[in-house]
């Protein structure tokens, strides 16, 4: 059934939504969406960051495979 809608069919919906909502409440409802991917992308930029940082502070907490200590080298 939405196969079927094409250009002509979008424009109608769109003029309909214009018309029972009206211009403002339609910017107003696009800014906030706006906002929140904003918001989504800045919160996957910090969790990637937290993840990396925690893979960091984990490979400079183990100790090296390739030291050798004292009992290695007799």
């Amino acid at each position: 059934m939405l196969n079927n809608i094409g250009l002509p069919g979008l424009l109608l919906i769109a003029v309909v939504v214009l018309v029972l909502f009206g211009r403002g409440k339609i910017s107003s409802l696009m800014g906030e969406v706006g906002k929140g991917i904003t918001s989504f992308k800045k919160g996957v930029n910090d969790g990637t960051k937290e993840i990396e940082d925690a893979e960091i502070a984990a490979r400079d907490v183990s100790p090296d495979a390739t030291e050798t200590t004292d009992k290695d080298k007799s």
